[in-house]
């Protein structure tokens, strides 16, 4: 099985330039006694980085001037170039940001009447392969370091309106985010924190190609949050064509970590299913589904395929799609389809990195 890179550091998380989101809280504390300053110090500069939305340390007006400069002199608040921002005519709005190495990354926002939800990458690119998903066909670069990943929420929430606040946040972007828990999971902390952004872990989802060991792992910490498994097939036959880590990991597996997840925390797993044409659309499939799901406690999320120009791939029709819902709702299962979200900017699911690629990829698998 193919397996991610270690998280390379770069010298601006090392030395003076220090992205400010990689401290912790208590990192924050002992920057500010090493500097003099009193502990509430500490809190005030994590109110300007995640509540206050300053855009610089100059902004933080109520810190004295001498602080400021130290700060300045000592880290960055932000450590990428937004090299491009897209609004799509649903107002979701997605930036391509080129990080301190050169590499580039992108996260998306998107809202809906009371709600703002942010989709944000762990990796450089994705190991897993997913056939239909154009972030793994250039492969993995490397790991975002805890404070990049806090950094693409920075960006994004900076984007919004004075009366708009981030409501929820996908770990849906680029990457496998369990192949990077490491550095997800002190990100994952400051979005919950009282002086982070202060999201309940209900409003948190990670995703995951289904990674058992990691989702054990991620079980074992008891913190509720919504865990999204990229499924996308009812055997291991097929989705081993769809999804080619499958190979080294098996349908079963991933089901009993689900399983296991659900049990310690009490948060009933979403399982993600990308209809492909004339590949996993079946009401076959659909039966071998319901099957596999039955008594548990499991939602599925059916995914129309977006458009993605270097994959062979199309999504299915809506006859097809409907057929296939409404199979799994006869079987008692319960089953959304997700709205699409910025298509017309390429910021939907399976279509981000999108603008590195060159070449056609992907030959459509048999059922």
């Amino acid at each position: 099985m193919s397996q991610p890179p270690e998280t390379i550091d770069h010298p601006a998380t090392r030395t003076a330039g220090r992205l400010i989101t990689e401290l912790s809280r208590e990192e924050t504390a002992a920057w500010c006694a090493a500097a003099g300053q009193p502990a509430y110090r500490a809190d005030q500069i994590r109110q300007w980085l995640y509540r206050r939305r300053a855009s610089s340390f100059d902004a933080m007006r109520d810190l004295p001037a001498k602080l400021r400069e130290r700060l300045a002199g000592d880290f960055r608040l932000f450590a990428s170039d937004v090299v491009r921002h897209q609004v799509a005519q649903d107002r979701t709005e997605k930036l391509l940001l080129r990080l301190s190495d050169g590499e580039d990354v992108e996260c998306v926002l998107m809202r809906e009447p009371g709600r703002v939800t942010l989709c944000i990458s762990t990796q450089v690119g994705c190991a897993m392969g997913c056939v239909f998903c154009a972030s793994g066909l250039l492969g993995v670069k490397r790991n975002l370091t805890t404070g990049e990943i806090l950094e693409q929420v920075l960006r994004l929430d900076r984007l919004l309106a004075d009366d708009e606040r981030i409501t929820n946040i996908v770990v849906m972007g680029m990457g496998e985010p369990l192949a990077n828990l490491q550095n997800l999971l002190p990100a994952l902390e400051t979005l919950r924190a009282d002086d982070g952004f202060g999201l309940g872990a209900r409003r948190i989802t990670v995703s995951t190609v289904g990674l058992p060991a990691k989702m054990r792992e991620l079980a074992a910490r008891g913190t509720p949050y919504n865990l999204a498994v990229s499924l996308h097939a009812p055997n291991d036959e097929l989705r081993t064509q769809i999804v080619p880590v499958n190979a080294g990991i098996g349908i079963d597996s991933i089901l009993a970590a689900a399983d296991d997840y659900f049990e310690r925390t009490g948060r009933r797993v979403t399982y993600e299913y990308v209809l492909l044409q004339g590949v996993n659309d079946e009401t076959s499939h659909a039966l071998q589904l319901a099957d596999l799901l039955w008594g548990r406690n499991a939602h599925v999320n059916v995914i129309p395929m977006n458009s993605v120009a270097a994959v062979e791939l199309h999504g299915s029709s809506n006859d097809r799609a409907g057929r296939f819902v409404g199979t799994l709702s006869s079987r008692g299962i319960n089953v959304t389809v997700r709205k699409r979200k910025g298509a017309d900017i390429d910021a939907a699911c399976g279509q981000l990195r999108l603008h590195e690629l060159t070449a056609p990829h992907g030959n459509a698998p048999s059922s």
